[in-house]
């Protein structure tokens, strides 16, 4: 007795995670791995400026996790270089010695624990360029690059580590033969003049050589200005390529490559194989990116390669088929450059796909995605409550009632307002009380509700705009499912902070959580959320979050500010130029860039004018705006009417949806701060979101249910 009694005290004193079998940790750790991902990106979302030590060794000691969890699980290696990378990424940003130190010796341990994997490779080849760019030390970088050599002499970085040794031996004896090299790398590489020349040039040269193109370049069916000539060389230090990340659904593809500063681009297309390219001047790729390569495989990019094609020239080569367009733009604080991938899609598959049940999840999903496992294994993770399906965008979801208990969400009753929470609950809070106020009742009555909506959906002609036109969208019928609600701002990013401390991330939230189950209970949509707790996500990641869902309309909530406390009111933009200050000031702050940053951004507007989605959300714009001023001024004294109005907000850009950003009220007002944090004013605002969003989706087509499919086990 005494023998079990021992046994049993001893179980109590083992961790839970001692007790699980081997293949529930690797299970956790993965899961793990995508937490960790999904918080670099968010750190790699934050200018070099914001980045401190603390939020490093954040991160680094989520991908250790990962290690710890589950050291023969497929994510440890991946972690451990991941840990490498994030001290040596750190060492250059806060210009520390000691992290790059120690991202060597972190590097080190890859091949002693994994001696067969391919990251003891990459952690070799890195410790040699950290010896050499990060901490000058280049009789360790020589001796690093010469062991490399001997150990993986076929490597495809064998010949970067043959430059490598060839910069140092330069730098260590100068001498006229480093001049000499690089003035017959640029006879090589001499522009082709005539678009003769250049055809023959490229029949003639090998299948792998990639010319500069100097003339006729293009984004998609859009024209960027090529650069006339290289920018001259700068002095100093060059400005490193940091990170490549990219978000993929069967027809759309988004990379973004991350730099330290504004940088000068060209593009251009080459055939058979077909590969897009862009050469980033002036630049070099950071240590941990020399010779990767990103595998996508979603149908129409395969892969994304980068490297140091020359001395300051970084190249980023995307390996594609079947591509119809593409386009690029730079966007600031952080730097980084955004290219969108649009494959090209046939009728008969657009029909193929519309015959598929709702169950069948997207090609490039695992075959049961988590949550966490939305976004590739290199691509971070992008936060979205709801599996991505190959349906197509006009085809909807019906929600779960009980969701109400799972999702951890705001759930308003169809025949009432939401309960008033108290005044200093959280967002979370509040949904969790709301809640509780779901009672099996209505559940179950919920449940009957919308099994009859979807067997009564009827087809209607869509109406024409406020305009009297008819768009592609309403004269091809198209109905309306999933709904893509993005909170602003989050995690670091407050937002707005009112007079009295009440932040726009945190009102914001609550306002989408409400709005999603309004879309959900009384519109029969299918919501995803880009965010649903206190989570930092990226600007170019949330319209990624929209294209990767499939979405039909993308609403982005936000608050107002003003230097002047008595300004007020709400207003609606959609995407578009416009050389007004005023909308180019809530652009800027929204953006989180300053007004000149938004003049630099030349190529935003040819990504916009690509766009024929403009005028629908414009209509888009119109119906909630008026939904949302009549909605809070029906007793009178409420906001002003600010309009509609058109701004280059980065948020928009790339959506493949008519998309709108709703500035709700002015934050910075201290009487409408004293209303919005009153819940039954939040839950004012959402229902009147919610009119607009009706409105709109009545003058098309209507809204089509499916059945939903249930959650993988353990979500």
């Amino acid at each position: 007795m005494h023998v079990a009694l021992a046994a049993a005290m001893l179980m109590v004193c083992v961790p839970a995670h001692a007790r699980m079998t081997v293949a529930q940790k690797k299970q956790i750790a993965h899961k793990q791995f995508q937490t960790a991902e999904k918080m670099r990106e968010a750190l790699n979302g934050r200018a070099q400026s914001e980045r401190t030590r603390a939020a490093y060794s954040k991160v680094i000691e989520a991908y250790r996790k990962v290690y710890r969890l589950a050291p023969s699980g497929h994510d440890a290696p991946g972690s451990l270089l991941a840990m490498g990378e994030l001290m040596a990424e750190s060492g250059r940003v806060l210009k520390d010695p000691t992290q790059s130190q120690a991202a060597i010796e972190q590097f080190k341990s890859i091949p002693t624990e994994y001696p067969g994997s391919h990251e003891r490779v990459d952690a070799l080849f890195t410790i040699g360029k950290i010896y050499q760019d990060d901490l000058n030390d280049l009789p360790q970088a020589k001796a690093t690059f010469d062991e490399f050599l001997k150990k993986f002499p076929g490597n495809q970085l064998a010949d970067d580590a043959k430059e490598a040794l060839a910069d140092i031996e330069d730098a260590q004896n100068p001498n006229p033969k480093k001049r000499k090299r690089e003035l017959a790398k640029e006879k090589e590489k001499k522009p082709v003049e005539s678009p003769q020349k250049k055809e023959r040039a490229k029949k003639e040269a090998p299948k792998d050589e990639e010319p500069i193109p100097t003339a006729d370049i293009s984004v998609g069916a859009m024209p960027l200005t090529p650069v006339s000539a290289p920018p001259p060389p700068t002095k100093g230090p060059l400005p490193l390529v940091t990170g490549v990340r990219h978000w993929s659904t069967p027809d759309y593809t988004r990379v973004a490559i991350d730099v330290d500063t504004e940088v000068k681009y060209e593009a251009g297309r080459i055939p058979a194989p077909d590969r897009i390219f862009f050469d980033i001047y002036n630049t070099k790729l950071a240590p941990e990116l020399m010779g990767k390569s990103f595998d996508v495989n979603d149908g129409f990019l395969r892969k994304v390669r980068v490297a140091q094609y020359q001395r300051g020239l970084t190249r980023v080569v995307l390996e594609v088929d079947d591509v119809a367009d593409y386009s690029a733009f730079l966007l600031p604080n952080p730097y980084r450059l955004i290219i969108d991938i649009h494959g090209k899609k046939t009728a008969s598959q657009v029909a193929a796909n519309t015959s598929q049940p709702a169950a069948k999840t997207a090609e490039n999903s695992s075959p049961e995605p988590t949550k966490a496992e939305v976004a590739k294994p290199n691509a971070p993770e992008l936060k979205a409550t709801e599996k991505p399906t190959s349906e197509p965008t006009f085809q909807t979801v019906a929600p779960r009632a009980d969701d109400a208990k799972t999702s951890g969400k705001v759930v308003v009753d169809d025949n009432a307002e939401a309960k008033s929470a108290p005044e200093s609950k959280s967002a979370k809070e509040t949904a969790r009380s709301d809640d509780d106020s779901a009672t099996k009742p209505h559940v179950y009555a919920d449940k009957r509700r919308k099994k009859d909506q979807a067997a009564a959906v009827t087809t209607r002609e869509a109406k024409p705009t406020s305009l009297g036109e008819r768009s592609l969208v309403r004269a091809l019928g198209l109905k309306i499912g999933r709904i893509v609600v993005d909170a602003g701002h989050g995690g670091h990013d407050t937002g707005t902070i009112g007079p009295t401390g009440f932040k726009e991330k945190d009102l914001v939230l609550d306002v989408s959580l409400r709005l999603g189950k309004l879309l959900e209970n009384k519109l029969g949509a299918d919501v995803v959320y880009t965010r649903d707790d206190d989570t930092f996500i990226p600007l170019e990641t949330r319209t990624a979050i929209a294209n990767q869902n499939q979405a039909d309309l993308f609403i982005s909530v936000h608050a107002n500010s003003s230097d002047d406390p008595g300004a007020r009111g709400v207003e609606t933009y959609y995407l578009n130029f416009t050389s007004s200050a005023d909308a180019l000031e809530v652009a800027a702050r929204e953006n989180s860039v300053s007004e000149k940053s938004i003049h630099e951004l030349q190529d935003l507007v040819k990504k916009i004018a690509l766009k024929d989605k403009i005028d629908e959300s414009k209509e888009f714009a119109s119906n909630v705006q008026s939904a949302l001023y009549s909605g809070l001024n029906a007793k009178g004294g409420g906001p002003r009417n600010r309009g509609v109005k058109k701004a280059p907000f980065v948020v928009l850009i790339g959506a493949n949806m008519p998309s709108i950003l709703a500035e709700i009220s002015f934050v910075s007002n201290p009487n409408d701060e004293r209303k919005l944090q009153k819940a039954d004013y939040r839950q004012k605002i959402a229902e009147s979101l919610y009119h607009g969003i009706a409105k709109y989706v009545g003058g098309l087509s209507g809204v089509k249910l499916a059945s939903k499919t249930s959650p993988a086990t353990g979500q």
